[in-house]
């Protein structure tokens, strides 16, 4: 079913938008890069916005001609940084969601277009998803062999990853192979008690499930997408540069926050 043993295809996703979805893709990536390992970056977000957060004209033909046209990955991926590609939305991306033609095979084009590609020998493929559970989203998660579900230090975030994990067990159930699930805590303010709460309970009803470092709330995180820098670009020695890099460690190394897994 996946592409080969060697890639780790992993989709980044919530339904609630704001937990810093697009953030923990562009940063992580660059972090995993950084740590010498050979990343591609897909954007399933008809917003664009990787390539925005990485400096990139995200006008240009992308993940879209793949998707509608069966042009291949190969022939839109962009260089972004050292071990680090991009695979841009493109303009046209949202006409994808609205595809009628195609049955089933409509759900398995990115995981097809990833195994026709040189992505496939890469470390790591991270997907960028939309806040939604269309047809962007379904093709995500059919390619990915892993999940990351970043959730914000406020309820409404627990909410929203109840819905994530009926998504989750649809698309396993349709595709018939198993996504390894992890969460990140991310846009948190560690003295606010709520904050702490809301990780207790998240670490409560998924152990071994919650990746060990928590992304601290960080003004400079914030600002470097408008400046076209990931965090290590724009003030590497941040709290949130320092928090990305050791959440790369925690996937490469598959640390959880309860040390079960």
């Amino acid at each position: 079913m996946m592409t080969s043993e060697h890639v780790r295809i992993i989709a980044i996703m919530n339904q609630k938008g704001g937990v810093g979805k697009t953030t923990t893709t562009v940063n992580l990536g660059h972090a995993l890069a950084i740590q010498g390992k050979q990343v591609a970056m897909i954007d399933m977000d008809p917003q664009g916005q990787v390539a925005t957060s990485l400096g990139l004209d995200n006008q240009q033909l992308g993940i879209d001609v793949v998707l509608l046209e069966g042009e291949t990955i190969d022939t839109v991926k962009l260089h972004a940084r050292d071990n680090l590609d991009v695979v841009p939305a493109g303009p046209r991306l949202n006409e994808f969601e609205h595809l009628n033609e195609g049955g089933v095979e409509r759900g398995h084009r990115l995981r097809k277009a990833i195994e026709a590609s040189s992505l496939s020998a890469y470390d790591f493929v991270l997907i960028d998803c939309p806040p939604s559970s269309g047809l962007l989203g379904v093709n995500a998660m059919f390619a990915s062999s892993e999940l990351i579900v970043p959730v914000s230090g406020d309820y409404l975030s627990l909410q929203g990853l109840s819905r994530m994990m009926q998504i989750l067990k649809r698309s396993e159930e349709i595709s018939g192979h198993r996504i390894r699930l992890w969460l990140v805590s991310t846009r948190m303010q560690l003295r606010r008690k709520l904050t702490a709460e809301v990780r207790k309970r998240v670490l409560k009803y998924f152990p071994s499930r919650v990746l060990f470092t928590p992304i601290r709330e960080n003004v400079a995180l914030a600002e470097c997408p408008s400046f076209g820098k990931t965090i290590f670009d724009y003030r590497k020695k941040s709290s949130g540069a320092e928090d990305y890099f050791s959440l790369a460690s925690d996937v490469l190394e598959r640390r959880v926050a309860d040390g079960q897994e």
